[in-house]
């Protein structure tokens, strides 16, 4: 059986069925979709929106209609650029564009003061947005699998940020503005092309710290609380005198509820909602759409 083809302009037929109850949420994942049908956008009420892996190739600027929106996933699709429209969503917290065609964001994406969680990895993005250092409120940004080779210099007025995933991109030497990121929590830069790292003991809030596959011969020097996932991370964490930390996942997921999400993206999270410590990082690697 094929998937299911909408008109453009009109909404599925399940559609109604899946507002009914009152959820405010509508799955258009899945579905052969080049572009939003319009009725989307007049769904003035609408909170969550999944058009994940559709097709989609453009987005209307009548996006801008969706004043209550909080969640929008547009990941593994065909954009190229986003309207400015999408940009003026002031209820906007989680925002998932990875695996698409993007080479930058609008300069507008700076009004996005409620974002909290950004997803961007597996695009085509050379240079870091500049627009992003104005979002002080976000939390979690997903960048792995770039062609990113720095980062400007202004990165610590993201005083928010406490997730930063940075793997499959194109560095070369560790970026100075990342020591100065001293309330990070989690810091991926597994994948690039390090030779060496700084000490880091300048990153205080620093819980765990992935280099796995760069030409580095050793870990950095790191405090004895940080969890390290790399090349002599295991011999490095038997030495010390404290106990091992117990691993929080590298990737972020997108499976929990937003209180559990929000634990997570920082690096918290129940040991429930992690299952055993041992395996926390392999299960979330593992998990559809996350990328290694």
């Amino acid at each position: 059986m094929g998937i299911a083809e909408s008109t453009p302009d009109e909404l599925p037929s399940d559609a109604e069925e899946q507002l009914r109850n009152g959820e405010q949420q509508l799955e258009l994942s899945g579905r052969r979709l080049r572009r939003l049908p319009s009725a989307v956008c007049a769904l003035s009420r609408l909170q969550k929106l999944y058009v994940s892996g559709t097709g989609l190739r453009e987005l209307p600027e009548e996006i801008e209609e969706l004043r209550e929106l909080r969640i929008l996933a547009l990941d593994f699709n065909k954009l190229e650029r986003l309207p400015d429209g999408l940009c003026r969503l002031p209820r906007l917290t989680r925002l998932y564009l990875g695996s698409n065609r993007l080479l930058a964001l609008p300069a507008d994406f700076a009004q996005l003061q409620s974002l909290r969680c950004l997803w961007i990895e597996g695009n085509f993005l050379r240079r870091f947005p500049r627009p992003l250092l104005r979002l002080v409120a976000l939390q979690s940004l997903q960048m792995g699998d770039n062609r990113l080779r720095a980062l400007p210099a202004e990165l610590p007025r993201m005083t928010g940020l406490r997730g930063l995933w940075l793997y499959g991109n194109r560095f070369e030497e560790f970026p100075p503005a990342l020591l100065r990121m001293g309330r990070l929590h989690i810091l991926d830069l597994d994948r690039n092309r390090l030779g060496g790292f700084p000490d880091l003991h300048p990153l205080r809030a620093l819980r765990v710290f992935s280099y796995d596959h760069n030409p580095v011969t050793g870990p950095p020097r790191v405090a004895d609380t940080v969890f390290l996932v790399g090349e002599g991370a295991v011999e490095r964490m038997a030495e010390r005198d404290e106990p091992t930390p117990r691993p929080p996942p590298r990737r972020p997921a997108r499976v929990f509820d937003d209180e559990e999400e929000e634990d997570l993206l920082i690096g918290g999270g129940s040991s429930q909602a992690l299952g055993a410590p041992g395996d926390s990082l392999r299960a979330l690697e593992a998990a559809p759409g996350l990328g290694t």
